[in-house]
């Protein structure tokens, strides 16, 4: 255990208005508390959640540094820590990563709904920890202050840090999908609407699963074209040059026909998941993960849902549990699929840019530092 000498500063991102710049500030480092540890970050991940924080979509409190996702060195542990999550000992100068969110354990999801990605108290890094009560609480910055129930993972020497920051956030996301609410089943044909990151780790994780065909519906051409390189996806179907009804038609062709075993919605956009019902086949399953934000209403046709006989489920984020998975499946997703490829990182005094390129689809995946 390490112990706090001279004062140390940090620099950190903040979201300090809506809808305005936001403004890279200093800030003090405090000791590491006693249960959990200060964390100097390498990286911190871009996204599609933090434009939406920025234009205040979400009621969130301001003054905040952002980021929900990274990695980082431990620079302190706080006295009564010494193991992470898997009982792995913990050392300052360990490379780790942690789950964004905290669960209260008392609430009714928790207690008694045994969800506690629904907890009604949940506390997020880089989301609702405003700087006037928890300073340093967001992955865009210097260091990071960790909190007493923060679920924290030490990586294995050898973990290409991009590459597990290239699905920080979706993989876990996608883990939850498909290990609590509906697994892929051996020899399925899986289509994916998305070809952002929560998409590429539902392409990834479907095959690593035992899927025996993936096809990925998205675009622009780009992105696929990072996604056919990384070997993310057996097909791939440009939804934004073609059009929704050829790209129906291209999924058919794909399965046969028959449309797919499993749909999963990773786009985030409200007219995706009216689409989608159209790529399943009759008593198949569509799985939507990618409506996290409120985008608004959309139209569809529930008689596709009946004359289909389709399970329709929904996943919301992550625990520390799946956080803890997706570690452990760094090694084999790393083996088969080129994940720090996906990544481009951008120097901390950058954030703009990278929330534009973020914005404007100009990059896959985005982290600041490095």
């Amino acid at each position: 255990m390490s112990t706090a000498s001279a004062e140390r500063r940090a620099r950190a991102v903040v979201l300090e208005q809506f809808n305005e710049p936001l403004q890279l500030r200093e800030f003090t480092v405090p000791a590491a508390p006693a249960g959990g540890m200060t964390v100097a970050c390498r990286y911190g991940g871009v996204c599609g959640t933090d434009l939406h924080l920025r234009s205040g979509h979400l009621p969130v409190p301001v003054p905040l540094v952002l980021g929900h996702e990274g990695l980082g060195v431990v620079a302190e542990l706080g006295e009564g820590l010494e193991h992470d999550a898997t009982g792995a000992p913990l050392r300052v100068g360990d490379t780790v990563m942690w789950a964004s969110s905290i669960a209260c354990g008392v609430c009714v999801p928790c207690r008694q709904h045994r969800e506690p990605t629904l907890c009604e108290n949940r506390r997020t890094y880089g989301v609702n920890r405003s700087t006037g009560q928890e300073p340093l609480s967001g992955a865009w910055a210097d260091h990071i202050v960790l909190q007493p129930g923060t679920t924290v993972v030490r990586l294995d020497a050898g973990v290409d840090e991009l590459a597990a920051m290239s699905l920080a956030c979706a993989g876990p996301t996608v883990v939850h999908a498909l290990y609590e609410r509906r697994p892929v089943r051996l020899g399925e044909t899986v289509v994916v609407q998305g070809s952002g990151p929560v998409g590429l780790a539902a392409a990834a994780l479907a095959r690593l699963a035992g899927a025996a065909k993936v096809i990925v519906v998205g675009g622009p051409a780009g992105r696929l074209d990072l996604a056919r390189a990384a070997g993310i996806g057996d097909v791939h179907i440009d939804i934004t040059a073609d059009g929704p009804e050829q790209a129906a038609a291209a999924v058919r062709e794909a399965t046969g026909g028959t449309g797919a075993d499993l749909v999963i919605e990773c786009a985030g956009v409200p007219a995706a998941v009216a689409q989608g019902l159209y790529l399943a086949r009759r008593g198949g399953t569509y799985l939507i993960i990618g409506q996290y934000t409120d985008a608004g209403d959309t139209s569809l046709n529930p008689h596709q849902i009946v004359y289909r006989q389709l399970d329709v489920i929904g996943s919301w984020a992550f625990t520390g549990a799946h956080v803890v998975e997706y570690v452990k499946l760094l090694p084999a997703l790393t083996a088969r699929f080129d994940l720090a490829s996906l990544v481009t990182a951008f120097p901390l005094e950058r954030h703009a840019e990278a929330l534009d390129a973020v914005a404007d689809g100009a990059v896959m995946k985005a982290v600041l530092g490095g």
